[in-house]
């Protein structure tokens, strides 16, 4: 959903988490994927400006907040 939101392919958010394609690809499909490379994914869409939302009843989310410089 991150990534729809920000308009981005495969290879922009491999490029933008130092990752590639493939595990973007394979973490996408529901197949496990060590935590730093998660959080290289987070960091990523948050630096972008994505903002994740917990499970609060209505689920869990994504939404635009200020970019991180």
């Amino acid at each position: 959903m991150a990534r729809a939101a920000l308009k981005w392919g495969v290879r922009d958010l491999a490029s933008r988490a130092n990752i590639t394609a493939a595990t973007v690809t394979r973490i996408e499909a529901g197949r496990p994927g060590y935590t730093a490379t998660l959080d290289a994914i987070r960091f990523a869409f948050e630096a972008a400006g994505i903002e994740f939302i917990p499970e609060n009843g209505g689920g869990a989310g994504v939404r635009f907040s200020k970019p991180r410089d």
